[in-house]
């Protein structure tokens, strides 16, 4: 759950709420999903709900709980929140245009805009197929890290560096990554697999030499959860010491993610936690191994070894919380299976 961005006491006194029970519902809530107990987080946010229903934080949080368990209709309305619960993560749009909330797109031009990670947009820019296939003419607003990588995706790319400003071109409707599902009515049925990306062609001529399997074991630091997400160093040099090939830009040279799409093109396999290259792996077809901490990130559900957003991806799951050796072991294992 996203941290609040706005003085939840403050307002709620000013409402005449008592915030006290609300806190704690959202704060046992928290701690329920960090434990991966999703199903008793919704009980949690619903009452939390209850005492307070403008709360975006216990709306997201809300939504969370729901996505983890594929309830993607509704989920979607709750996930409108983020921009007022982590508006860092979400900044505002300013507009002059409407933001599009479903209406026909044949002959129109539509703005999805920038927000959250690197992760995040390749996880979600495989919807914007689907409003060129209802005839919109779009422009993608991506990081400028993506911008090589996503330009076949769009009729127009604008890419700009967190805290940077932009000119924008009037549309006729704007949107966010994030919103693209609901307002398509995406549900876990009709979720759109990979391939959707592809290495740009002037990218893979300088990656030609590489082979075999590699591993990304590095969260960035400034991704959520980074701590809980990256590899311990002694399990990092066992899978090294088994021939796996970092992934880490500074060992690839990697100058963007077109750079890394290349090389995970030439790669049998990909070993990779919850981060960037695991979504690129994916988002190309590429075949991919996520290693997952206990509390996994809600797009990766609970219970599964087997990913919806990425049919080629398998999941190996820690036992409980912070033990990464028995995944290590899983993916030796596994990788001998593998290679037999």
């Amino acid at each position: 759950m996203p941290r609040p961005g706005l003085d939840h006491r403050r307002r709620g006194q000013a409402a005449g709420v008592s915030l006290d029970a609300y806190e704690a519902l959202v704060a046992l809530a928290r701690r329920q999903q960090g434990e991966g107990r999703y199903r008793e987080s919704e009980e949690s946010l619903n009452r939390a709900l209850t005492l307070r229903p403008g709360s975006d934080l216990a709306r997201v949080g809300l939504a969370y709980a729901l996505l983890a368990r594929g309830a993607f209709a509704q989920a979607w309305p709750l996930l409108e929140a983020r921009a007022g619960a982590a508006p860092d993560l979400v900044p505002p749009v300013t507009a002059s245009y409407p933001e599009w909330r479903g209406e026909p797109l044949a002959g129109k031009s539509i703005l999805v805009w920038v927000e959250q990670g690197f992760g995040d947009q390749i996880m979600m820019a495989r919807f914007v197929a689907a409003l060129r296939a209802q005839g919109a003419s779009v422009t993608l607003g991506c990081r400028t890290a993506l911008a090589a990588l996503f330009a076949p995706l769009a009729d127009r790319l604008i890419a700009i560096d967190a805290g940077g400003s932009v000119e924008v071109p009037r549309h006729d409707y704007w949107t966010r990554y994030f919103s693209l599902p609901g307002r398509l009515g995406v549900t876990l049925e009709t979720l759109p697999g990979a391939p959707y990306l592809a290495a740009p062609a002037d990218r893979r001529e300088r990656w030609s030499g590489w082979s075999g399997v590699g591993l990304a074991w590095e969260a960035s630091a400034t991704g959520a959860a980074a701590r809980s997400k990256s590899l311990p160093e002694p399990d990092v040099r066992a899978l090294l010491g088994l021939g796996l090939r970092s992934l880490s830009p500074q060992d690839t040279g990697a100058r963007d993610f077109a750079d890394t799409a290349a090389i995970l093109e030439r790669l049998d396999l990909v070993v990779s936690i919850d981060t960037a290259v695991a979504h690129l792996a994916g988002a190309l077809g590429r075949p991919v191994w996520i290693l997952l901490p206990y509390a996994a990130d809600w797009r990766w559900m609970t219970g599964r070894t087997d990913s919806p957003w990425y049919p080629t991806a398998r999941l190996f799951r820690q036992p409980a919380p912070g033990q990464w050796a028995p995944v290590a072991a899983q993916v030796r294992e596994a990788l001998a299976a593998w290679r037999s």
